[in-house]
């Protein structure tokens, strides 16, 4: 019984509305069942002014997050790329020009004065439609990496709602937590001033400070759960402000969201599929190194007394193309166009099982608050009724925690519901592909 009534609490009402805006029914609650008096309603505990002095909305750690996410610098290092991979397919040449220099003499042979001498200079040239496939690959690069930022983003706003809620409930717990340590401590003393007024067993004293002393090591769990948290938040946004959590929706207003767009991952995996096509076309109209245009000039001194001769030539190089160099490019090409359509259809059924597991979520957890909702009323009320007889002396201090525990429970389980509904929301966002 004592390890059940130390894992739940009721926070206090003032604590609570500051910061956990979806606790506030539950709180006023459980504050009149556990009977706290004005004045230790009225000292929020060290984690709850620490958390409610300072506050940031989801959109905001959103855009922290990001600065600090390496997948905003991996999108950054892609798009430059793509960039550059445009800026090549729109050179007037397939390849960088180069210059060409031979010299002959017979300085160590012969020594007659015979040399000579030719400069040139060797443009590639792009291959018919070659240009064209090129820039096109590049425009789908650069394209593709557009929308991997939309989508990388959309990863980062995932991790930014599941930590701050992770965050609200750990605050929640350790405030539940302390407000129900502050209860037990008030129920310690009453008991010691009923025993020493001999209304009361010693026995129930020493029961009543043991009840006590769990709920103080709980509340210790509960503050370094709470500071986990925290630090977690802060690596992952970089700011100390606590998380605004926004209040749970109505059911008949967030069950079915819907969205205009198709969902960023969906988009970024149909782009890679055209990427993927315009790659394989750009190799299929590459199937050959690129020609080669050359100027020369040659200077030619025969020695002996002989006029130099000199000239200017053009020369044009084509490469053949074989199988040994076409078929390895074709093939990974082809694989990879295989691989990314395989990725985009299997994308699209999961995301479709995920938006309607989603959906069944939410639609379950608005169904489980109902009646959580109604089952802690009941035992509140329940609780209440067992307080008032223990006060007036007809109920035994076991009977009044047991009571107390159930209804805490209750209390404490109607909050998780409160929170797993917003979860389950958030979660249904995450899935349409929204962001905060």
């Amino acid at each position: 019984m004592r390890g059940r009534l130390a894992d739940v609490a009721v926070p206090s009402v003032r604590s609570l509305v500051k910061s956990v805006p979806w606790l506030v029914s539950c709180t006023i609650a459980g504050s009149v069942l556990l009977g706290v008096t004005a004045p230790a309603a009225a000292q929020p505990s060290t984690l709850s002014v620490s958390a409610a002095s300072a506050s940031v909305s989801i959109a905001q750690a959103f855009e922290a997050a990001w600065q600090r996410a390496v997948q905003s610098r991996e999108t950054e290092s892609q798009t430059r790329r793509a960039r550059a991979e445009r800026t090549a397919a729109s050179s007037l040449w397939a390849a960088p020009p180069a210059a060409e220099l031979n010299h002959i003499n017979d300085r160590w042979h012969s020594n007659a004065g015979r040399r000579e001498t030719e400069v040139g200079l060797v443009w590639p040239l792009w291959l018919p439609g070659q240009r064209d496939a090129r820039a096109a690959a590049a425009d789908a690069e650069l394209r593709l990496s557009d929308l991997g930022l939309e989508a990388a983003r959309l990863r980062v706003a995932g991790q930014v709602r599941e930590a701050a809620w992770k965050l609200s409930a750990a605050q929640a717990e350790a405030m539940s937590v302390a407000a129900q340590t502050r209860y037990l401590q008030g129920i310690a003393d009453d008991v010691q001033r009923r025993v020493q007024a001999g209304d009361l067993a010693r026995a129930d004293a020493l029961a009543a400070r043991a009840e006590f002393l769990e709920a103080k090591a709980v509340q210790s769990e509960a503050d370094q759960r709470l500071q986990a948290a925290r630090a977690q938040w802060r690596t992952l946004t970089g700011i100390d402000a606590m998380p605004q959590m926004p209040s749970p929706p109505a059911p008949a207003a967030g069950e079915q969201p819907s969205t205009t767009g198709e969902h960023p991952e969906l988009r970024l995996a149909t782009q890679a599929v055209e990427r993927a096509r315009k790659r394989l076309d750009a190799v299929n109209v590459s199937r050959r190194d690129p020609p080669e245009l050359s100027l020369r000039y040659r200077e030619e001194a025969p020695g002996m007394g002989e006029a130099t001769q000199r000239g200017i030539g053009i020369g044009l190089r084509i490469p053949f193309g074989t199988d040994s160099r076409n078929a390895p490019l074709q093939a990974a090409a082809f694989g990879d166009l295989d691989v990314a359509e395989t990725t985009e259809q299997r994308l699209r059924e999961r995301q479709d099982a995920e938006l309607a597991l989603a959906r069944a979520a939410v639609q379950s957890a608005a169904l489980q608050l109902d009646s959580t909702r109604t089952r802690a009323g009941l035992l509140r009320e329940r609780a209440q009724l067992v307080d008032a007889s223990f006060k007036a002396g007809e109920t035994s201090l076991p009977d009044l925690l047991r009571a107390a525990n159930a209804a805490a429970q209750a209390d404490a389980a109607l909050a998780r519901q409160q929170a797993g509904l917003g979860l389950a929301h958030a979660q249904l966002q995450q899935a349409l592909g929204l962001f905060p």
